[in-house]
Formats: C-alpha cells, sequence, structure tokens
C-alpha cells in the first residue's frame, strides 16, 4: 500500500516539474518549429497555393473564403461604377431620355456592388442588366463571370477537401495510454495496445516505430533525434493487420533491441522518446492515412501487463470492454532482459550437463587380507 501511494505522490507532485520535451505529442501532432527560413523559400508555400490553404486552420481557411468573395464582389462592383461614371449613366450626370446606359438601372455604388454580387453568383434578378451599347460592359462581365468559376471552384473545392482528408479517420484510432514490459511467449517484450473505434477497416495496415534519443558518435558528433528502427509485429505478423478489435503489438527486447540494456531501476532515467506509427488504407474512401503517438520514460510501466477487453456475450456476440483498454495488471518480470536470457542460458546447461576437467579418476587396487 505504501509503495503506490509513494509512486502516485511522486508522479503528480515531482512528475510535472521535470517534463520531458516531446517531439510527437500523444495525439499525433508534431513539436517542432522551423527558425531563420529564407523569405525565398517562404515565397514557394504561395507557389504550392493548395496545400497551403489545405494545411491552415479551419479559422484562417473561412477568413480566406469569406475574403475571396466579398473581396471580388467589392472590386467588380468599383468596376461596374467606374464604367458607368465614365459612360455618364449615373443620375447625377442627368442623362436624357433616349440615353442607353451600359447596364441598366446603376444609380450608385451600391447598386454596382449587387449588379457585380448577381453577376458573379448568377443570381441574375432581371432588375439590372447589361446592354449591347457598350463593349467594355460586355467584355466586364465575360471577364467577371469567369473569374467567379474559378474563385468558386477553387474555395469550395479548398473547402470538401479538408472535410474529406483521411486526418480525421485517424482520430478513431487510439493507443494505450502507457506501455508495457512483460514476458510473452517465453520473452521479454515491450507492449502496447492500440485499437480501431470505427466498424470499418484499415486495409493494408502496417505498423512500427522509431525510439529517439540524443547519441555521440565514435567521432565525437552529437546528434539529437537519432532514429533507431523499433519493430512491433503481432501474432499473425505487422503486414495486413486484422484491425476488427484491438490488437497488443509487441516488441521483443532481444540483444539487438535499443531496450536489453536497459533495467526496471534505469528506466525512469533514461532520455528517450518512442513514436509509434500506423499506417492503413481507409475502407470507404481509399486514402492513405497515418496515425502517430508517442511515450517517454515515465509512460512505460515495467512489470505490467494489460487487462484483458474482450469477451463473448451468451448471445455469441464478441463484446469489447474500453473501460479497461488502458489498464494494466502488475505481473511478475525479470528486472533486465539480460537477467532473462543468463537464465535460461543457465537452466538449458543444467538440463545438458557439462564435463568437468579437472575431475582425474584414479583406480584403487583391492587387497585381500583374508587369509583361510
Amino acid at each position: 500500500m505504501f509503495k503506490h501511494l509513494r509512486k502516485w505522490f511522486v508522479t503528480h507532485f515531482f512528475g510535472h516539474s521535470r517534463q520531458r520535451a516531446r517531439l510527437v505529442s500523444k495525439d499525433g501532432r508534431c513539436n517542432i518549429e522551423f527558425g531563420n527560413v529564407e523569405a525565398q523559400s517562404r515565397f514557394i508555400f504561395f507557389v504550392d497555393i493548395w496545400t497551403t490553404v489545405l494545411d491552415l486552420k479551419w479559422r484562417y481557411k473561412m477568413t480566406i473564403f469569406i475574403t475571396a468573395f466579398l473581396g471580388s464582389w467589392f472590386l467588380f462592383g468599383l468596376l461596374w461604377y467606374a464604367v458607368a461614371y465614365i459612360h455618364k449613366d449615373l443620375p447625377e450626370f442627368h442623362p436624357s431620355v433616349n440615353h442607353t446606359p451600359c447596364v441598366e438601372n446603376i444609380n450608385g455604388l451600391t447598386s454596382a456592388f449587387l449588379f457585380s454580387l448577381e453577376t458573379q453568383v448568377t443570381i441574375g434578378y432581371g432588375f439590372r442588366c447589361v446592354t449591347e451599347q457598350c463593349g467594355t460592359a460586355i467584355f466586364l462581365l465575360i471577364f467577371q463571370s469567369i473569374l467567379g468559376v474559378i474563385i468558386n471552384s477553387f474555395m469550395c473545392g479548398a473547402i470538401l477537401a479538408k472535410i474529406s482528408r483521411p486526418k480525421k479517420r485517424a482520430k478513431t484510432i487510439t493507443f494505450s495510454k502507457h506501455a508495457v514490459i512483460s514476458k510473452r511467449g517465453g520473452k521479454l517484450c515491450l507492449l502496447i495496445r492500440v485499437a480501431n473505434l470505427r466498424k470499418s477497416l484499415l486495409i493494408g495496415s502496417h505498423i512500427y516505430g522509431k525510439l529517439l534519443k540524443t547519441t555521440v558518435t565514435p567521432e565525437g558528433e552529437t546528434i539529437i533525434l537519432d532514429q533507431i528502427n523499433i519493430n512491433f509485429v503481432v501474432d499473425a505478423g505487422n503486414e495486413n493487420l486484422f484491425f476488427i478489435s484491438p490488437l497488443t503489438i509487441y516488441h521483443v527486447i532481444d540483444p539487438n533491441s535499443p531496450f536489453f540494456h536497459m533495467a526496471a531501476e534505469t528506466l525512469p532515467q533514461q532520455d528517450f522518446e518512442l513514436v509509434v506509427f500506423l499506417d492503413g488504407t481507409v475502407e470507404s474512401t481509399s486514402a492513405t492515412c497515418q496515425v502517430r503517438t508517442s511515450y517517454v520514460p515515465e509512460e512505460v510501466l515495467w512489470g505490467y501487463r494489460f487487462a484483458p477487453i474482450v469477451s463473448k456475450t451468451k448471445e455469441g456476440k464478441y463484446r469489447v470492454d474500453f473501460h479497461n483498454f488502458s489498464k494494466t495488471v502488475e505481473v511478475e518480470t525479470p528486472h533486465c532482459a539480460m537477467c532473462l536470457y543468463n537464465e535460461k542460458d543457465t537452466r538449458a546447461r543444467m538440463k545438458r550437463g557439462y564435463d568437468n576437467p579437472n575431475f582425474v579418476l584414479s583406480e584403487v587396487n583391492e587387497t585381500d587380507d583374508t587369509k583361510m
């Protein structure tokens, strides 16, 4: 009891004071910024304007959406007002009765703006219209109609693409809050639980990991965020996962694993970040998506396993209890991977037996001292 209270006290009162810097947050966002980018490089974002608009947040996208339409309506409204002003169609010029204006019923800037809106969105109330007396007005009408179609196509396409991005599908893929280290199949493994909250599948799913840590090369170069591949598997392999129910993926801690030289006592003092990726194709849209999360040493529990969450009801249906999704149970686990392998090696030698080279067999001659 005292052990658990001490662990809770340390986690809640001292854990927040030593927050580790994370490259990837728990919900998959990358915590990185680019500094001192040249102005020429920033111009590239405007060259690829489509991707730039798609990556914008909704508040900025809606601002651009509203500004593009209102701005174009007002700009062409000024041009229609200028045409009426040059052709002396406005009431302040007192046109004659036989005067034919370029645009009927434009009496000022407000009516010019309304005619610009009607032209671009093809409403056409029929009260204001272009006459055949002015070639400039006909050219302006054609130009605004074409530009209006381009603006409508771009902005509506950007809104639709933003809504249908597979990034939103990734929100329905969840990882366990903690990773655990325990024995699985006689091997010491690092285990993570992942679940698909939708009934639609991710086709061709592939899961892998990257261990990020600061390393120093033999030449003395310090590499920040050095990436080490971490292979995750399930019992059926890590390719084409049948992702219909929550899966427990695991990484075998063998001599080739970066976790091999870690122990239960030294794990909290380590400085690393384990980033886990899940790639797949959305079944309904055939769009590829990637889900990612990360774990720091404080989120890796040594000597625990996940509680079972899949059961079968009396009606014959399989039920997944997400209440126990991140729940862990303490189990007996070796405090280091080397201890487990040394224990196995010792047991194997005891079963095989071995010769003692220092053992020498000496013969003893027996004498019969009994006389008859």
